[in-house]
C-alpha cells in the first residue's frame, strides 16, 4: 500500500506526541471537544485521552468549559475557526464525502477557509494502492488549493484586494504580485463560471485535485470539498465524469447543511 503523504513521517514516531498534537489541531480547527470524542478520534482509551487532555491543560493550550468540553486555551493563540459549525460541518459532511470517495476510489477532502489559508478538516483516503494520504490537520495557501479557490472566487473584489494586495498580507507573506495578480482575478472569473477550481500541483508535486465550494441555506459559502490524485490519473478522472459526480455530492451535501440546526449564518 503506497501513500503520496503530505509530510514524511519520521524514522522513529513517538506515538503520545503524535496523538497530543492531533489533539492540538483537532482543537484549533472544530473548537471543542469531549473526553469521547477524543478518544474515539485517536482511537485510544478514555484514559489515555484524559491524561493528554491533562497535559494540554496544564500546558495553557487547552481549558475545559463549564460543560467539561475542552477548548482551546491561551497558548493557542488565535482562537479557532468556526468553533460552532466546523464540528457539525465534519459530521455532516463524513458520509457524503465516503461515497464520493468510493465512486471515484480517490481520496476526498473537506476544508474551510480562515483569511487567506484552508485548513483542511476530514480527509476520506482513496482505495488505489497509490494515493494521496490523509490531509486533516494540514493548512495551505487558499490561493493554492483547489477548494481554497473555489471559495475565494465567490469573494468580493474588495475583500480579495484586503486578503492578497494589502499592507497587512505584504508583511504577513500573502502578497500575490503586480504581474501575477491579473491572472489570479482571470482564474477565479473562470473558476465563478465553471462552478469548480482545479489545483495542477500547485500545493505538492505530482498531485492534482478538484475543489468545490459549499453553501448553507442562505447561500453563504461555509467550506469546501475537494478531490485529490496523483498526476498520472487526472486526465482520466476528469474524463470519466468527475465534475457531474462530485456536483451532485456537493448537491446533496448541501440539502443536509442547510437542514441542520446549527447551519451557520
Amino acid at each position: 500500500m503506497q501513500n503520496l503523504p503530505a509530510r514524511k513521517l519520521p524514522t522513529y514516531p513517538i506515538e503520545a506526541v503524535d496523538n497530543a498534537l492531533q489533539l492540538l489541531q483537532l482543537l484549533r480547527d472544530v473548537g471543542s471537544l469531549r473526553l469521547k470524542d477524543a478518544a474515539e478520534e485517536l482511537q485510544v482509551a478514555p484514559s489515555t485521552a484524559h491524561r493528554l487532555l491533562a497535559m494540554l491543560v496544564y500546558r495553557g493550550f487547552a481549558v475545559q468549559d463549564e460543560s467539561r468540553r475542552y477548548v482551546p486555551g491561551p497558548a493557542m493563540g488565535a482562537g479557532p475557526a468556526g468553533v460552532s459549525w466546523t464540528g457539525p460541518l465534519r459530521e455532516i459532511s463524513r458520509p457524503h464525502m465516503e461515497l464520493l470517495s468510493s465512486r471515484t476510489s480517490e481520496t476526498v477532502n473537506l476544508m474551510i477557509r480562515v483569511g487567506t489559508k484552508v485548513r483542511f478538516l476530514d480527509t476520506v483516503e482513496g482505495t488505489n494502492t497509490l494515493r494521496v494520504g490523509d490531509r486533516q490537520g494540514t493548512v495551505m495557501p487558499a490561493n493554492k488549493a483547489s477548494g481554497g479557490k473555489a471559495m475565494l472566487a465567490e469573494l468580493d473584489p474588495g475583500m480579495l484586494e484586503q486578503l492578497f494586495r494589502s499592507p497587512n498580507a505584504e508583511i504577513g507573506g500573502d502578497n500575490i504580485p503586480d504581474d501575477e495578480y491579473p491572472g489570479f482575478l482571470r482564474e477565479l472569473d473562470t473558476i465563478r463560471t465553471n462552478g469548480f477550481a482545479a489545483n495542477f500541483e500547485g500545493t505538492e508535486e505530482g498531485i492534482s485535485a478538484f475543489g468545490m465550494a459549499l453553501h448553507n441555506g442562505r447561500g453563504n459559502v461555509v467550506g469546501a470539498i475537494s478531490v485529490a490524485t496523483p498526476v498520472a490519473r487526472f486526465r482520466r478522472l476528469f474524463d470519466a465524469g468527475l465534475v457531474a459526480v462530485m456536483m451532485e455530492t456537493r448537491r446533496q451535501l448541501e440539502i443536509d447543511i442547510a437542514s441542520n440546526p446549527a447551519d451557520p449564518d
